[in-house]
């Protein structure tokens, strides 16, 4: 009995080292042939953190961010911020060599999360979170984006201006710099603001713009018999490209094309195609890919050095009928 014992353990030895041999093997070759096509293992992996309304600009961020990753041979995955699920909590146990974060949150919940990564090298995107040991931020100055909406907007609208700003939930970094915005455009028009600037904020329906524009000038007694505008706004600036879309279609239907100055936000052809037809004045466009490219770069920098630039401004651009491509 005990030599039967003994022969189903050597047995299972045997067959315990020949897979292991096998799998040695396959492992071997695997980076033998790997090391033959001229590449290298991955230098690192980072984490992409993103809000979960993904829409083309996010889209844009993902490409450039990948880009780099690719050049730099490294991985790169993304995931979604979820403040029930506490997914960004939970990146400092993942063992990951960086993290690319676009908060959404409140800045006093978001530096809390971003905290608790540790000695993990952070770079934020798109919306900046103040701290006392400041991390990393690649994106569009937004006091500069007001300056240049301000611009834009006082040349396209004649006489006293009243402005109507509309932020979005589905682009939550320029809400939640709101008042370098605001700041940007006031420095800009001063006394052509007839009013102080109404603010509005729509959620992640992509038509709730347009019930917007419809609670704006139809629950006005004169605009409902005589489809004339509110008397206080005749500009109206989105934050969002596809609230930019459903406000075109809006301000088509309900016959304000040239009584309401329509400023956008995004490139997307159908935004571009509305501004030919003079129904959309001009638009914003940021550059999503630079983000994510610059991001991903920065990082590297922090692995490779210790050190990165404290900021990256990766610019705007206003497109309108004299210079649109």
């Amino acid at each position: 009995m005990k030599r039967l014992f003994r022969l189903v353990i050597i047995i299972f030895s045997i067959l315990s080292l020949g897979a292991f041999l096998l799998s040695f093997s396959m492992v071997r070759n695997l980076y033998i042939r790997y090391s033959a096509e001229g590449n290298a293992p991955l230098n690192y992996h980072f984490s992409l953190y993103l809000p979960d309304n993904r829409n083309s600009f996010f889209t844009g961020i993902i490409r450039g961010a990948e880009r780099a990753a690719a050049e730099a041979n490294a991985a790169i995955s993304i995931h979604s911020i979820d403040p029930g699920k506490n997914e960004l909590e939970m990146a400092a146990y993942t063992g990951v060599d960086g993290v690319i974060v676009c908060p959404y949150l409140e800045d006093a919940l978001a530096r809390r999360q971003l905290d608790k990564l540790g000695q993990i090298p952070v770079v934020i995107i798109n919306h900046n979170v103040p701290n006392d040991r400041p991390w990393p931020f690649i994106g569009a100055n937004n006091f500069d984006m007001g300056r240049r909406l301000g611009t834009e907007t006082g040349r396209i609208s004649d006489g006293p201006i009243g402005l109507a700003l509309v932020y979005s939930d589905k682009s939550p970094g320029i809400y939640g710099e709101r008042e370098l915005v605001e700041m940007g455009i006031a420095a800009t028009l001063g006394d052509r603001l007839e009013t102080p600037i109404l603010e509005f904020r729509t959620n992640l329906n992509p038509l709730d713009a347009e019930a917007l524009l419809y609670r704006l000038f139809r629950a006005n007694p004169a605009a409902a018999s005589s489809a004339a505008p509110r008397a206080d706004i005749n500009t109206i600036i989105f934050t969002d490209a596809n609230d930019t879309l459903a406000a075109a279609q809006t301000i088509i239907d309900m016959n304000l094309v040239g009584r309401v100055q329509v400023i956008g936000f995004g490139d997307d052809p159908g935004i571009l195609e509305n501004i030919r037809k003079g129904v959309i004045a001009a638009t914003v466009v940021t550059n999503p890919d630079r983000i994510g490219y610059e991001a991903v770069r920065s990082l590297l920098a922090l692995r490779d050095t210790g050190y990165t630039s404290t900021s990256i401004d990766t610019g705007i651009e206003i497109i309108d009928r004299l210079n649109i491509p």
